[in-house]
């Protein structure tokens, strides 16, 4: 696909993977409208961009702000609509299964999983009618395995990957590309500030090598169909939490 002109919705844009696609979409000539729950942190990011971008407040667990998120974008997007819309929103609390309130649990299952399904759900219906376009789902290498102190969040994780798989073979007929990108560990801020980070950040994937990745992927879809990419560091390792 070439990117150049499209218009791409991205959730969780105001830092870190999200941030780093905004760039990266915008150095090819796209359009980007950024989403994020955290407004100073989203219209801050927005301020900093060298290109046409459109920052819209709203919470990927909450389907009225999903579903406002696609009309604007949509509205934005002009005739030609939005081509592809990248499910990044996403959020850990890295700790022992014993350990975790249910709000916890609450908070990850609603940000990754069902976050997930409300913005591909937005994405399916304002493709649908033009019989194209493509979404992109960022999910982890934590939906491969068990890890442990991420026990919710590879519960989440795996439910993102398997609706994804799903969700390929529902949208396969309509004309729409559905793609899982895997990354592993990545240096953003979260990890920045762990105390229980048992590596190095130079271990890491940066956010860029990510974001890199997805422009790949979307540029292929025009020859095939690339349903899932892992993506590690060539040092890779599980980074987990200490007890």
């Amino acid at each position: 696909m070439e990117l150049s002109q499209k218009t791409t919705v991205v959730t969780g844009a105001a830092r870190g993977i999200g941030l780093a696609l905004t760039k990266a979409l915008l150095d090819e000539g796209g359009r980007v409208v950024m989403s994020d729950v955290d407004a100073t942190a989203l219209r801050a990011a927005a301020a900093g961009m060298e290109g046409d971008v459109l920052p819209v407040e709203g919470d990927v667990a909450c389907g009225a702000a999903v579903q406002a998120l696609a009309a604007a974008a949509e509205a934005w997007a002009g005739p030609k609509g939005v081509a592809i819309w990248i499910n990044n929103a996403g959020l850990a609390r890295h700790r022992w299964i014993s350990d975790y309130s249910e709000a916890d649990i609450d908070l990850m299952l609603d940000v990754n999983l069902k976050g997930t399904i409300l913005g591909s759900q937005a994405a399916l219906r304002l493709m649908k009618p033009r019989k194209r376009g493509h979404i992109l789902n960022v999910i982890s290498t934590a939906s491969l395995r068990g890890i442990p102190g991420e026990t919710v969040y590879c519960a989440a994780k795996w439910g993102v990957r398997g609706f994804t798989q799903g969700l390929g073979e529902e949208a396969a007929p309509l004309g729409i590309r559905v793609t899982a990108l895997l990354p592993g560990g990545v240096a953003t801020g979260f990890w920045a500030a762990a105390a229980e980070r048992q590596a190095p950040l130079e271990k890491f994937l940066s956010a860029k090598h990510v974001a890199d990745a997805a422009v790949g992927l979307l540029r292929m879809d025009d020859v095939c169909v690339p349903r899932e990419l892992v993506l590690r560091s060539l040092d890779d390792r599980d980074f987990t939490v200490s007890p």
